[in-house]
């Protein structure tokens, strides 16, 4: 696949690139560069992303950056199952514990919360720092609605963490999910008070807490700016012109309201007063 010609392979983290100093140097390069355009594209167009993910991991898939890299973008495009063979293989190239919450949400995608769950009470969890124990935590209260243990998934998220009004990357997605799980849990009135509280830490966007908050007050969102709304009210302000600048067939023109009257029964002059012109957008999904 084609990679721009700005794209150098520096722009990977020192770390990453130390990895790569063990193949040779123009081989290096090729896997470098491979994994900038992994990173670039992951959130947007993560198909590409996975795609430049396998070009790298054919030219070094014995070195732990790369199967990373590919994990993530297995993941990203639901292909659960490399993922959770990429993950593990990193895992034993480093023995590091920061992808065990990742590789416990990838059981849930395949179908298989009860073995998320369990990876939850695994020792790996205590060697996770505190953002880690606060993701395991999110896939096990997710491992628990899969489940259908509403309940079981609300106490899963209560947490010293949750309480806290100390704002933190993981703030805003832990609150929402907290509110998710009271919906799932027939208690709406508690929701709205945690959808307001992870709008509230939301600053980067990483929620729609903000819409669910707009859902629950009846509220709408409408993009004022997008021309084709407008497109609607413009129709029904101009009058129809006939072609030919003659009068169509079977329509007459009135001269009176008499008239107007007479040919109009009460159906056809009534309008909806609700109607603004404007059609309601819809509204947009961290993982667990």
């Amino acid at each position: 696949m084609p990679i721009p010609e700005d794209v150098t392979g520096f722009e990977l983290d020192a770390d990453v690139r130390q990895e790569l100093k063990s193949l040779p140097k123009t081989l290096a390069d090729d896997v470098a560069r491979n994994l900038v355009m992994v990173a670039r594209l992951l959130d947007s167009e993560p198909e590409e992303a996975y795609q430049y993910s396998r070009i790298a991991l054919r030219l070094a898939s014995r070195v732990a950056a790369v199967r990373e890299a590919a994990g993530f973008a297995s993941y990203m495009t639901q292909r659960y199952s490399e993922a959770l063979t990429e993950f593990r293989a990193a895992r034993r190239m480093t023995g590091r514990a920061d992808l065990w919450p990742v590789m416990a949400d990838c059981e849930r995608g395949l179908g298989r919360p009860e073995r998320a769950l369990a990876m939850a009470g695994e020792p790996e969890v205590k060697q996770l720092d505190k953002a880690g124990q606060v993701e395991m935590r999110l896939v096990a209260a997710g491992a628990r609605t899969d489940m259908e243990q509403f309940d079981a998934a609300v106490v899963t998220l209560q947490s010293p963490e949750l309480a806290s009004n100390s704002v933190q990357p993981w703030t805003a997605r832990l609150r929402y999910a907290y509110a998710e799980a009271l919906i799932a849990a027939d208690r709406g009135d508690e929701a709205r008070e945690w959808f307001a509280k992870a709008a509230e830490a939301d600053s980067e966007g990483a929620t729609n807490a903000s819409e669910r908050l707009a859902e629950i007050d009846g509220l709408e969102f409408v993009d004022a700016l997008d021309p084709e709304l407008e497109e609607p009210a413009e129709q029904a302000e101009a009058p129809a012109k006939p072609r030919g600048g003659g009068v169509p067939d079977e329509r007459e023109i009135f001269e009176d309201e008499e008239d107007v009257e007479e040919f109009y029964d009460d159906d056809d002059l009534e309008i909806d007063e609700e109607f603004d012109g404007v059609a309601p957008e819809r509204s947009s999904d961290a993982k667990a």
